[in-house]
């Protein structure tokens, strides 16, 4: 079996098709194109063309899985479990009869190899994300040790880990309950609502006592 065209692909000029002996076979990247050394007139036997559409397959996965790495810092857990998706069979509509139909799932061995490339990469990393996590959080939102501490773990990090960071920070629970109180107190009039949702930012009951008082003496002055 020959290849005997590659072409560009119009939606997204970065892959090619791969036609072998006049009908599409596969795509690939333009960068798995030049390491593969595929051209056009090259013969391959059936054994060889499935082991290239398997790295096609990996090609978009390592793409997509990409992409969803930038949106945000994400956690190797989030990683995972992200790629465990990509496994599992989806059911599909078929644009030519409208039909559903199953569309399997790669294969785990091919989430392990994105999932390693990508840490190679320094696309995963769970320091960088308790890094990112913890500096957003008190940028955007206050929330005490104990809730960044539970929200962590529910994302996989090592305890390890998060003490690391939150030793690590500047902020402080204290900082963090008056900013939530300053910014939030004029939507909880009814000051034990405005303390059950401070119970939920993780702070113990004496501390949220103790920053209403300090916030009502402030205003008093």
């Amino acid at each position: 079996m020959k290849i005997t065209a590659i072409t560009s692909q119009q939606k997204n000029a970065n892959r090619v098709n791969v036609i072998v002996d006049g009908s599409y076979r596969f795509s690939l990247d333009v960068f798995q194109l030049a390491d593969l050394g595929i051209r056009i007139g090259k013969d391959y036997d059936e054994k060889e063309l499935t082991e290239l559409e398997t790295e096609s397959q990996f090609g978009k996965l390592y793409a997509r899985t990409l992409e969803y790495c930038l949106m945000r810092p994400h956690s190797a857990k989030e990683v995972r479990d992200y790629l465990y998706r990509k496994t599992r069979t989806t059911k599909l509509r078929s644009k030519k009869t409208g039909e559903l139909y199953d569309k399997p799932g790669v294969s785990q061995e091919l989430t392990q190899r994105v999932f390693d490339r990508l840490t190679e990469k320094g696309y995963i990393d769970d320091e960088k994300f308790t890094r990112y996590w913890v500096e957003n959080r008190s940028l955007t939102k206050g929330a005490s040790k104990r809730k960044l501490t539970s929200e962590l773990r529910s994302k996989g990090v090592e305890q390890s880990i998060i003490e690391k960071f939150l030793a690590e920070s500047e902020r402080s629970d204290d900082d963090e309950i008056m900013k939530i109180i300053i910014k939030k107190r004029n939507r909880y009039p009814d000051e034990q609502k405005l303390m059950q949702y401070l119970a939920r930012q993780g702070f113990s009951y004496d501390d949220i006592k103790a920053a209403l008082a300090d916030n009502d003496q402030s205003l008093s002055i």
